[in-house]
């Protein structure tokens, strides 16, 4: 009976942040917002279970995909180019935002002691990785803002979890060491690497040992959960063995798989990762139930004071942001870009997991000091962050006048260029093959050439120019397609061809689609 109800609840959840979604796009909100604010209002009903959070299956079941995903897509040119300011962010900035959020929680929370103090600070001292992605990207948040951003959130995690864990072991047994702590860092973060690496090599072969695309798929999508169970059994940072898969798989699965396997793991990849993080937002809003009852009679007002007194800080101390910017020695700091750097900083379900995972008691057997408020105040900053800096972002990003460069559409350009560059070559290399029919390589020759051309009318212009340039050409050709696969289907509808051959051709449209940029626009 439990089972039922538990998947009646899981149903219950799929549907709400199905909904929930499609709201926030047509209201052109990010997404984890409202999905919080929604799991605010559901835990509120009053035939609503309360849900209690496993942090050890929230980590399991949720962070290595999405981790490993979030590497996966990111550019390790970009990411190598921005590692200074990446690592201090990662580093420094986690260290002080522990330490100073530590220090506002002994101030306004009496009989509080730093080991505690430090587990608070270190819990919400890391902003969430997929917060940040989704919102920023969103919102067309500058392409070099969204790099420094994702580079960060995919590290910091570790260093805060380093933190934590010493924390709370200085909170269980009474006892700190400061060499302990850093040999720990280096520890677990190098073998946490090495395994990430390890993983990602086997799943490498594994791939091209086998061509059919529903196993490798699965392969990717048992890369990740293999690298974090390993790491956690080895007591090393599973976070960065998550990253450090993720960022070398990507670099080789180009030559490991084939076009239309790629097509399909990346539309599971899109799926399974969207869900997890609907579900994860929703569920943070839903915890609210399970914590109301901690909340005694008159403890709701100075719990207030204390939340907004941790939030702003650990809001405030982003300010380290224009530090590391002004470390950059390979361009001056851009200063409405190191402002919205330093504004972005939504906290999301790391920290929610760890406060929850916070031991009951201490090694003498007594209760874990302050447990309940730090699940408390890190709830509270997790909403203050989502809802305050996410609400923001839009009207900021209009306030600054930031808009997103054109190199990436430069850079694409030329790549078009020189794919179009060794297609002919390669045509002229098979001219004098018994096989190569002569019209066959001048349909596709003429076919090459016109690419060519239209990039090179595109590459004529600059800035905002090309922008709008590319966008036109895409939408033009969008059009062209969604012509095409209309009449296809009312062929089909019509009964003149069969739902195979409109499978068939649907997916060559689809393919081009996705290859110009529009794959996510329906036809109409």
């Amino acid at each position: 009976m439990a089972s039922i109800q538990n998947l009646e609840i899981a149903v219950v959840l799929l549907v709400a942040v199905l909904i929930l979604t499609t709201l926030a796009r047509n209201l052109l909100l990010p997404y984890p917002i409202l999905l919080v604010l929604g799991g605010l209002a559901l835990s509120a009903l009053p035939k609503m279970p309360v849900l209690q959070l496993d942090p050890d299956m929230v980590f399991l079941i949720f962070l290595p995909p999405i981790l490993w995903s979030a590497a996966y897509f990111t550019s390790l040119r970009d990411f190598r180019a921005n590692l200074r300011t990446i690592s201090f962010l990662a580093v420094g900035l986690v260290v002080a935002t522990t330490a100073a959020v530590a220090a506002a929680a002994r101030w306004v929370i009496p009989g509080m002691g730093w080991p505690e103090a430090l587990a608070l600070g270190a819990i919400v001292s890391p902003p969430d990785a997929v917060a940040a992605t989704a919102i920023g990207r969103r919102l067309n948040v500058p392409r070099r803002v969204v790099v420094v951003l994702e580079g960060e959130s995919l590290v910091n995690d570790a260093t805060a979890l380093v933190l934590y864990r010493a924390a709370v072991a200085a909170t269980v047994t009474g006892a700190f060491s400061v060499t302990d702590g850093l040999k720990l860092f280096v520890l677990a973060s190098v073998g946490g690497i090495l395994i990430g690496l390890a993983v990602a090599e086997v799943a490498r072969r594994a791939l091209a040992l086998t061509e059919d695309s529903f196993t490798e798929v699965l392969v990717t999508l048992l890369a990740p959960y293999i690298s974090w169970i390993i790491a956690e059994r080895f007591h090393v940072s599973a976070v960065l063995a998550c990253v450090a898969g993720g960022l070398y798989l990507r670099q080789h699965l180009s030559e490991a798989v084939a076009p239309a396997t790629r097509l399909q793991a990346r539309a599971v990849w899109e799926v399974f990762v969207f869900l997890l993080n609907g579900v994860l937002f929703i569920l943070i809003g839903l915890q609210l139930a399970s914590l109301r009852p901690a909340v005694g009679p008159g403890e709701f007002r100075p719990l207030v004071v204390e939340a907004a007194v941790i939030s702003v800080v650990a809001i405030a101390i982003g300010l380290p942001r224009l530090i590391a910017v002004a470390l950059r020695r390979d361009a001056p700091p851009e200063w409405p870009r190191v402002f919205l750097m330093g504004w972005i900083g939504m906290r999301g379900i790391v920290s929610l997991a760890a406060a929850l995972a916070l031991p009951l008691a201490t090694a003498s057997g007594a209760p874990f000091p302050f447990r309940e408020d730090i699940i408390l105040l890190t709830f509270s900053v997790i909403i203050v962050t989502l809802v305050l800096q996410g609400l923001t972002l839009a009207p900021l990003l209009r306030r600054l006048g930031l808009r997103d460069d054109s190199a990436l559409a430069d850079e694409e350009l030329r790549a078009r260029d020189a794919a179009v560059e060794a297609a002919l070559n390669r045509l002229e290399q098979l001219a004098g093959e018994p096989w190569a029919r002569p019209a066959h390589l001048e349909q596709l020759r003429a076919r090459y050439a016109q690419r060519r051309a239209h990039a090179s009318a595109l590459g004529g212009n600059d800035g905002q120019s090309t922008l709008e340039d590319a966008g036109a050409f895409r939408r033009l050709r969008h059009e062209a397609l969604n012509a095409e696969r209309l009449r296809v289907i009312s062929l089909r509808d019509r009964g003149e061809i069969s739902d195979e051959i409109l499978h068939r051709i649907e997916y060559e449209l689809d393919v081009e689609a996705v290859e110009i940029g529009t794959g996510e626009l329906r036809p109409r």
